[in-house]
Formats: structure tokens, sequence, C-alpha cells
């Protein structure tokens, strides 16, 4: 465990194993720990692995502001530059998939392979904030398994739902049923601009996500209630290879690690299928 300086924040990373260097970032309000509970067991073999908590998660500072994929990706960039790893795989899950697509359209130099597993795209969000949206039903339903109900005016509102969350037990993996650590979480909810900035575009079009061409495996569960945008990635995104995880949902790092290192494994192995894209300057 280390930290280091980071565009004025003190960045909490781990780095283990021996081999060509992967990155992986998790998702809105995990922490890096998801990685370690089995994938980075698993690779650590035959990969250097380097994992960190985003900007107010898990160890690392926690800003007012700052939250958007394009900040997030400058962190990102940042952190790579100070261990001076200059091209590696990288890895992203749900909101860390989309900083990671960020980073990979700004940096695509600094990407060897790229991983999406179940991005949601904030350019896709007006889809995700309609009432019908299935998302909505699927969070107030697991609410309901453990015995909080949800008023129906608040079934679509995020940050609500969010604040419930946060007084449950967790859901999936090794540590499923046992209480999550509330405080810091309803601070970073509530204290930051974090949910406004998950909503932000900042500057990762539909234009520029349809143009994007390089190496890209692209991982949903077909119970995941991000398949829209699933869609969406594999109509505009031929070159990329596209898996559904049978009966899986959106946590597939804790669902279905040992499936997710067989994917991730073998395509790092493969040979690239894409022309890379031309470099865009730092």
């Amino acid at each position: 465990m280390s930290n280091i300086q980071v565009n004025d924040i003190d960045v909490h990373y781990w780095q283990v194993g021996e081999g060509p260097d992967v990155i992986m970032v998790h998702g809105l309000l995990g922490n890096l720990a998801v990685w370690h509970l089995r994938m980075v067991p698993l690779m650590r073999g035959s990969y250097k692995m380097t994992t960190l908590d985003m900007r107010g998660h898990g160890f690392t500072t926690r800003t007012p502001t700052g939250y958007d994929t394009n900040n997030l990706s400058e962190d990102l960039k940042g952190l790579l530059d100070k261990l001076g790893i200059e091209k590696a795989h990288i890895v992203g899950h749900s909101f860390g998939a989309d900083v990671c697509l960020h980073f990979a359209i700004k940096y695509p130099h600094r990407v060897d392979k790229l991983v999406l597993i179940e991005p949601g795209l904030a350019a896709l969000v007006h889809e995700r904030m309609k009432s019908e949206w299935v998302g909505w039903d699927f969070w107030v339903g697991r609410l309901a398994e453990v015995g909080v109900d949800v008023p129906k005016e608040k079934h679509s509102d995020f940050q609500y739902l969010l604040n419930l969350s946060l007084d449950t037990p967790k859901f999936y993996g090794p540590a499923k049923s046992l209480p999550r650590k509330r405080g810091p979480l309803l601070r970073l909810v509530n204290e930051t601009t974090l949910v406004d900035d998950y909503q932000v575009i900042a500057g990762m079009t539909l234009d520029l996500i349809s143009s994007f061409r390089h190496p890209t495996l692209l991982v949903y569960g077909s119970d995941s209630y991000f398949m829209g945008t699933f869609d969406y990635l594999r109509e505009v995104w031929p070159h990329a290879q596209s898996v559904t995880l049978h009966g899986g949902g959106h946590f597939g790092p804790l669902e279905e690690p040992e499936k997710l290192v067989e994917l991730m494994d073998a395509f790092f192995k493969s040979p690239d299928t894409v022309m890379q894209q031309a470099e865009p300057g730092d």
C-alpha cells in the first residue's frame, strides 16, 4: 500500500505482481479492494497490477469538487506519470470504466488494450434519468429485500437512493451481508459534487465515443440494468470484442471474477485487431 501526490491530492494505490502493466479502476462508491478480493490474486503471477482509489474514495483525498470523468482521467494520467508507466492495459468497472474510456480517448498512446466492464456513459444519462428506466425498479427491489421501503415519489431519485443504500448490508462478493463503512461514503455523496459530476458529459460526447477505435473488450452481465449502453456501444464499435456474462448482473468483479480474469487474459494475449488511434497530443 502506498500514497503519492497527484494533481494536489493524495492518491492511494497498490502495486503487486510482475509482467505487463495492468491498471484497474473501481466504480462509484467503491475502492481498490474490489479487485483484490479475487481478481488481482489470480492475475499477479502474470501481470504487474496497479489498483487505485479514485478521488474521494477509499484512502484517496476527498475534495469538494472534481468528480467528472475528465478530472478523474487526469488523476489517472498523473498517477501513471508519477509511477513511470508509459503504457498499460487499462481496466475499469462501471463509473471507473467511464473514466478509463475518457482517459483512452484523450491518451490512446498510453493504452495498450482497454477493458470496459459495465460502463454507463454520462452522455446517455438522459436515458437513465427517465422514470421507466429498468435500473430504478431493480434498485428499489434490492432495497425492499432488506426491508427498506422507498416512497413512490423517490423511486427515481438518484441521490436519495444512494443514501438509502449506504444503510444496507453489502449485496455482493465475499463481504456479502456485512455492514458498509457508511460515514465516509455519506460525506462523499452529500458534501461534494460527486452526484452532479457523475452526470456531466465533461467533453466525452457520443460523437467522440462513436469515433473511438482501439483494441477494446466490452463486458456486461446479461441481467445488467445498463444493457441500453451495451447495445449502443456494440452498434458504434464494430471493432470491439463484446461479451455477455449470462445470468450476471452489474457487479461482475464480485459476481464472476474468475470468468472476467479468463476473458481479460485471453484478450491481453491476443493479436490486436484494430489500428490504434494516432496520438492526439498531451
